[in-house]
């Protein structure tokens, strides 16, 4: 009996690591299945993995307690060890986290054309774990840090089904103004992708030193935003014209003074 009494100590270590292995399985997979939904391979696994050892380790030395096993010492060297490698490798961490923030709250996916304030501008490519690469308008990839990209202003372009265009025109003083906007709204008209609601405007933007300058604006959907603006600025000139609305080049007059010749 006193055998018995002395095993089960062993016995309840052995439930217990049992016990959480099979937790830490199950949790494990659970997870497997779950966030592939919101997040890449690249931030759900090695965070399924971080959520998986994490549990065994503590599940195990829980489990030690019965045999009264002095764990004070490993802990403590686990938790220096820990701060060390905290200090170590905070950026690491940082951006770790700041990539698990992200897509948690998904202020961008792969594809989407973006700017990061003072950074870059371009077309997402990949949002990794601990860096998201930009492929920039120039055809350079561009590798953001995570914690960085996590803390700057972002301008998501792709992030709503329509985007305004806006573009500048400069008419000459002498020209007639309401020839001019009804030119460009009549321009707007003609290309399939121009939206009717919102509908296009023409306003003055400015009286310049040799131009009335005219914001010409209008609507697309964000898929068709750029060829859309390229069409419309290759045709301005052509219906202004037509419209006999002239576009002037900067003009300065130059004043001369004659000089008097006494005799």
């Amino acid at each position: 009996m006193q055998a018995i009494d002395s095993l089960l100590p062993y016995v309840g270590v052995l439930l217990g690591v049992i016990g959480t292995l099979l937790v830490a399985f199950l949790l494990r997979r659970f997870l497997n299945r779950v966030l592939p939904k919101y997040m890449t391979a690249a931030v759900y696994k090695p965070l399924t993995s971080i959520i998986f050892y994490t549990v065994i380790f503590f599940g195990i030395v829980s489990s030690l307690a019965p045999l009264n096993i002095d764990l004070s010492g490993l802990l403590i060297a686990g938790g220096t060890l820990g701060i060390a490698v905290a200090f170590a490798s905070r950026t690491v961490f940082a951006n770790f986290l700041s990539g698990v923030f992200i897509y948690l709250d998904r202020p961008l996916k792969p594809g989407d054309a973006i700017r990061v304030e003072g950074v870059v501008e371009g077309v997402v490519k990949e949002i990794g774990i601990f860096s998201t690469k930009i492929m920039s308008w120039d055809g350079h990839l561009v590798r953001i840090p995570n914690e960085k990209l996590f803390s700057s202003p972002i301008v998501n372009f792709s992030a709503m089904p329509v985007r305004r265009i806006s573009i500048p025109v400069g008419i000459s003083y002498s020209s007639d103004l309401e020839a001019a906007k009804e030119a460009l709204i009549r321009l707007a008209d003609q290309h399939p992708f121009v939206l009717a609601e919102p509908a296009p405007e023409v306003l003055v933007q400015e009286y310049g030193d040799s131009a009335v300058v005219l914001n010409f604006r209008c609507w697309a959907p964000t898929s068709q935003w750029w060829p859309t603006k390229v069409w419309l600025l290759s045709k301005v000139k052509e219906a202004l014209e037509e419209a006999g609305v002239e576009i002037p080049f900067p003009q300065r007059v130059v004043w001369l003074k004659r000089s008097e010749e006494s005799g």
